[in-house]
């Protein structure tokens, strides 16, 4: 939990500290609750929590004795009072959601990412949005803005996505001013992994101190990192371009000139091409464009879900290659736990979750200190999205040290 402060012209830092708090609490807290929880000033926080309640993002949900003295009112957040547009671009699929203040999804629409040039997926993107407002009924001067989760690398303040690995022809797109302008809406561009880890952050229920590593799985492969409450980003916002961490010396040669990276390893076309190599699937080399993938992958998966004991074996061995991966990121990052989601997650959830926590154990560099928990996102398999969502709400909402350098 953040704390305030009580010096003066902090006004808008202790407010986010003390919605925080309300948010967090799921069921509300009283003002004493917030003073204790925040550290703020009894006056302090009956000041910031008037103008919460007229400008409509709290409310007053009932009274609760607690020993001796005058019952005590709990303060709750308004979910209504605010919301926000996420979307997830992939090579494969465009995903759309709109969220609450409290991060619930409202409304979410799903379509097949055109193959078409930028500008016209932009397009897309952009009547989709309109679509989804305008389904949900929510009233778009609530509506905080759009955030795009996207494949990296990007560059932050150009608002462009740079060469993404998947997606032909995204050659330095502006993205964030292009739909910006068509939607009338502020954009948000983040990248695909670190929206994931926004949303699991906001969306989990924990220690807010806690630190964990995401491991994505999309087409491609992604992580990020999360460490007291917040999401580390890197100086140029890209950090966790995993593609090229080598997982088996002897693997298949990737195109950076080494051999067995994650690139080639661990992506869903790469899977898919292990399942052909072992004759657990029909060699169809010329069948790689990602709509043919996912069906080949998801068949794999299904198949193994059914007792085909060589599908199963396929997946196992990933399960060995993603250990690796995580060890290698575990070690070095030195987290308490590891998370992994997806759009591609739920279909390997169930062989991953079985092998990776014992093989990770044997790898971890501090096993003899503590233990590397393993889970899967309490998201769902539109992580992308809602974690995009989840970056407008953070930045509008979540309190930051920065906020607190105060100009001359």
């Amino acid at each position: 939990m953040r704390r305030g402060t009580n010096l003066p012209r902090m006004g808008d830092f202790n407010q986010s500290v003390i919605l925080e708090a309300i948010r967090r609490s799921g069921e509300g807290l009283s003002r004493i609750e917030l003073v204790e929880a925040t550290g703020l000033s009894a006056q302090t926080v009956t000041n910031i929590t008037r103008r919460l309640l007229d400008d409509g993002f709290i409310r007053e949900a009932g009274r609760t004795i607690n020993g001796p003295g005058k019952p005590r009112v709990t303060l709750r957040l308004v979910p209504e009072s605010g919301f926000s547009v996420g979307v997830h671009l992939d090579p494969a699929v465009m995903t759309f959601v709109l969220l609450d203040l409290a991060g619930r999804v409202v409304r979410r629409v799903g379509v097949r990412t055109p193959k078409t040039d930028p500008r016209q997926i932009i397009e897309a993107m952009a009547s989709t949005i309109e679509t989804l407002i305008a389904g949900s009924g929510v009233d778009r001067e609530r509506i905080a803005g759009i955030g795009v989760a996207a494949p990296g690398p990007l560059d932050p303040d150009k608002g462009t996505v740079i060469d993404p690995p998947k997606l032909i022809g995204w050659h330095r797109v502006p993205l964030r001013a292009v739909l910006a302008e068509a939607t009338g809406l502020p954009v948000t561009l983040e990248k695909d992994t670190t929206a994931a880890a926004v949303g699991e952050l906001w969306t989990r229920h924990g220690s807010s101190d806690e630190s964990f590593v995401f491991v994505y799985l999309g087409t491609g492969i992604g992580a990020a990192l999360a460490r007291d409450g917040d999401v580390v980003r890197g100086s140029t916002r890209n950090l966790g371009e995993i593609g090229h961490i080598v997982v088996d010396p002897e693997g298949p040669p990737c195109l950076c000139g080494s051999r067995g990276c994650v690139e080639v390893m661990c992506t869903p076309q790469a899977i898919v091409e292990r399942a052909e190599r072992a004759g657990v699937l029909p060699d169809d080399r010329e069948a790689n464009d990602v709509e043919a993938v996912e069906a080949r992958f998801t068949e794999l998966c299904e198949r193994a879900a059914a007792g085909d004991d060589r599908a199963a074996h396929v997946l196992r061995q990933s399960a060995g290659d993603f250990a690796a991966l995580t060890a290698v990121l575990t070690n070095m990052l030195d987290v308490d736990r590891v998370v992994f989601g997806g759009p591609f997650w739920a279909r390997l959830a169930a062989v991953f979750l079985d092998e990776i926590p014992g093989r990770l154990d044997r790898l971890s560099a501090t096993r003899a200190v503590h233990s590397l928990p393993v889970a899967g996102s309490v998201v769902g398999v539109d992580v992308g999205a809602v974690g995009a969502a989840c970056v407008v709400l953070d930045s509008a909402l979540t309190p930051r040290t920065t906020d607190l350098l105060l100009e001359d």
